[in-house]
Order: C-alpha cells, then sequence, then structure tokens
C-alpha cells in the first residue's frame, strides 16, 4: 500500500515510512493511494467472525507486506485484549463502550497498535524514534501506556496545563522510564501546533520524530475496529444504522467513514461536537473558519481546527452535497450536557460521561431524520476519568476501577513550557 500527502507536495511513501514519518515533509497527511471494498460475503457472514478476524481483514490491505501476516495478527490480538461491549441504554439507542483498556479510553486501541507496530519495525535495528504527541485528555495516557518500555521509542507528550481532569494528567506523568510530559502554558491547539512545527524543523530530524495523534496513519486506521464490532451486535435488527461519534480532532468518526468506504454498512454519521463548532459551523455556512478551542467540562473534544477533517473531505472529494447525505454535525454546550448526564441516569440509571453524553445529544437529535433507524453512541472514556463533573452532576460516588488505582498517589513528573523554542531545547538535551 502507498500513501500520499493531502498537501500532494511529497514522494509516496509505503505504510513503514509513513507510520515513522507521522506528518509528510510538506506539513500534510498521510492518505493511502487505495482502498478496496471488502466482500459482500464478509458482511453477511460477520456474525461468525472473532473481533480479532474482522480486524485482521479490515486493516490488511492498509499494511500490505510491510508486516507478515504472522505478525500483524500477534500485533492485532494484543491490541484486541479487552472488551468492546455495546450497552443499550433506551429503545433503538447503543452506547459504545470503548473504555475497557489498560487507560480506559478509546485511544488504548490506537496507540497499543501503533506501539506494536513500530516495535515491530526496530527489532532488528538500533534506530531511535522519538514519538512527540499532543493530547488534549485521553490520549497522552494511551499512548504513555501503550508505548512504556517499547525498545528504541522516546516519548515526549504535551499537554495544556490546567486542562486536562488530575486522573488523566496521572496518567501521562507518572510512569516515567520513556515517558516524558511537557506541561504546556496554553490550550490543546498550542500544543497540536508545537507539535506539527518540530515535525517540519530541519535541526530535529536527528531525533526521527514521529506523532502517535491520530495524524499518524497507525494511530487512525485501527479506529475503524469497532464500528464493525458494533455492526456484527447489531445487524440481527435488520434496521438502518447511525452512528454518533463525540468529536475533537475528528480520528474516531474518520475512521468510521473509511469503515463505510470498506463497505460497512452505515446509515449515517453525526460527529457531535461541544462549544468547539468548528465543523458544525462549516455545514451550515460552506466555509471552513477555524478559531481558538474553549475550554469546556468535554474537554478531550477542546479542538478549534480538527486535524482529520481534511481526511474526510478527501473521502468524498470534496463534494460538500454527496458528504452531507452521510454527515451530520450538531454542537451541544456544557449546561446541554450537564442535563443529558442527568436524563440517561435518571431514566435509564445509566453513567455517561460528558463526552458520551454529547454524543447522546447528538443520536438523538439525528434519529428524529431516521425514524426507523437504531443507533450508537461512542462512550469514549470510562466515567471516573472526569470524576469530579460526574459526581457533582449525578450526586453520586463512583468506585475507582484497578487501572486507575494503580496511577493514585504516584508522584507527578512533567517540565513546564511555554513556546516552541523551550520544546526545541527540550528535545535536543
Amino acid at each position: 500500500m502507498k500513501y500520499y500527502s493531502l498537501n500532494h507536495n511529497a514522494p509516496e511513501v509505503n505504510f513503514e515510512q509513513a507510520v515513522i514519518q507521522g506528518l509528510a515533509p510538506d506539513k500534510g497527511l498521510y492518505f493511502p493511494k487505495n482502498i478496496s471494498t471488502l466482500k459482500p460475503s464478509f458482511f453477511e457472514n460477520i456474525e461468525s467472525y472473532s473481533n480479532e478476524e474482522i480486524a485482521y481483514d479490515a486493516i490488511k490491505q492498509f499494511v500490505g507486506d510491510e508486516i507478515p501476516e504472522t505478525e500483524l495478527r500477534k500485533i492485532i490480538k494484543e491490541t484486541l485484549s479487552f472488551d468492546f461491549p455495546l450497552v443499550e441504554v433506551e429503545k433503538d439507542i447503543y452506547s459504545l463502550e470503548l473504555f475497557h483498556g489498560p487507560t480506559m479510553a478509546f485511544k488504548d486501541v490506537g496507540a497499543r497498535f501503533m506501539s506494536r507496530c513500530l516495535a515491530y519495525f526496530n527489532k532488528n535495528n538500533d534506530q531511535k524514534n522519538t514519538v512527540l504527541v499532543a493530547t488534549s485528555g485521553d490520549t497522552g495516557g494511551a499512548v504513555a501506556s501503550g508505548f512504556l518500555g517499547v525498545k528504541g521509542v522516546d516519548v515526549v507528550i504535551l499537554y495544556p496545563s490546567g486542562k486536562v481532569s488530575d486522573i488523566q494528567e496521572r496518567q501521562l506523568t507518572t510512569l516515567r522510564q520513556n515517558i516524558r510530559a511537557l506541561e504546556v502554558d496554553g490550550v490543546f491547539d498550542d500544543c497540536q501546533d508545537m507539535v506539527k512545527k518540530a515535525f517540519l524543523d530541519n535541526n530535529l530530524n536527528f531525533k526521527n520524530l514521529t506523532s502517535a495523534n491520530s495524524i499518524n496513519i497507525a494511530r487512525w486506521l485501527p479506529q475503524m475496529f469497532y464500528f464493525f464490532f458494533a455492526y456484527k451486535t447489531l445487524k440481527k435488527h435488520k434496521k438502518p444504522l447511525v452512528v454518533s461519534c463525540p468529536s475533537g480532532n475528528f480520528g474516531n468518526i474518520c475512521a468510521g467513514i473509511l469503515a463505510k468506504k470498506l463497505g460497512l454498512p452505515i446509515a449515517h454519521f453525526v460527529a457531535s461536537t461541544n462549544a468547539n463548532d468548528t465543523v458544525p459551523k462549516f455545514l451550515e455556512t460552506g466555509t471552513y473558519d477555524p478559531k481558538p478551542s474553549k475550554a469546556t467540562i468535554s474537554n478531550a473534544m477542546d479542538v478549534g481546527n480538527p486535524s482529520n477533517f481534511i481526511r474526510i473531505q478527501e473521502m468524498y472529494n470534496n463534494d460538500l452535497a454527496k458528504f452531507e447525505k452521510d454527515f451530520s454535525s450538531y454542537s451541544f454546550d456544557d449546561e446541554e450536557t450537564k442535563v443529558a448526564l442527568k436524563t440517561i441516569y435518571n431514566q435509564n440509571g445509566y453513567i455517561a460521561e460528558p463526552h458520551g453524553a454529547v454524543g447522546y445529544l447528538g443520536l438523538k437529535k439525528e434519529l428524529k431524520n431516521h425514524p426507523d433507524a437504531i443507533g450508537f453512541f461512542l462512550e469514549t472514556a470510562h466515567p471516573i476519568k472526569f470524576l469530579d463533573i460526574v459526581e457533582n452532576v449525578l450526586n453520586i460516588k463512583l468506585p475507582i476501577p484497578q487501572q486507575i488505582e494503580s496511577v493514585l498517589g504516584k508522584e507527578k513528573i512533567s517540565t513546564k513550557i511555554k513556546t516552541y523554542e523551550e520544546l526545541k531545547a527540550f528535545l535536543k538535551a
């Protein structure tokens, strides 16, 4: 498989090169040159396949011959070592829980897959890679856990000071070994801009920088797996399927649309956002006008300029009319999110967290346009990750899961920075 830059001014590369480079030399995101639809028999018989078999068939064309089949199947097995349950929240509405991995966030899938790909590429050499990643919340912890102790990889995580939850911060600042955390005086977009600038800095070429954000294909591509898993469970209802993704950097929904391009029968996608409404405004006006991100209680979605939206546009050849047949986007503020948390809990006894609540709101709104459909929203993190918000809004006490208990009480170690020059000096040192 070959990958090209969406800025169309860089050489094509293979899977390994795209993973290691992260971002193309012309600042563009890598995108697969060909997308082949899976055979109809795959979807007709999907109930008989294991999750590992489904994942292998979905991703093998994108890896090509860069990783042998036996090794790729091993990587997938280690990536998918936890469950992805669908929970019925109310009639025809399900929560797809993506938080049963080691850091209790959906990003465990992409981080584990990418870390194992890099480990495979480095197994027979002494090459050293530096994984540079910006996080608005859960990416940092998932990357830290996924890459902890991986041969030939140093990890540097940038996160906005005071804008991630206490548990999220502990997950990315307490592991040590090959993991370093930089606490940035700014917002997530500042962190992401620094990371992108570092990739393009020729003075840092010796660090072999790559990204573990969803701009990296090895982080982004495996996120399509759980859309297949959900369809396998819901297929028996024989109804059109609507999917709502709480959306920040738009990696999840972009992966879901890729799954649709592979033939997965999803009728409609909803990008549910918080107050950071760049994409909903785009659908209203036809003008893409990113703004500085705003802080909300669903902090992992506090992204003003979502990187993966350009990949979505590419899959629709920038045809807005065609795009809008498959895609809607709605914005909800913090008060609406709190009301949704209460509604889901009081009516159904289900404990969601702010991002899932935004996804629920988007799904409810879109299902009015699809009265014969069923739908699911992504519950992207365990409610414990947003302990203060969930407990205060619902007036309950959450038990502490073992995965979280293991980081509580550990010493936070981070380095505070304000500017790109400080990041560059840190990387050189």
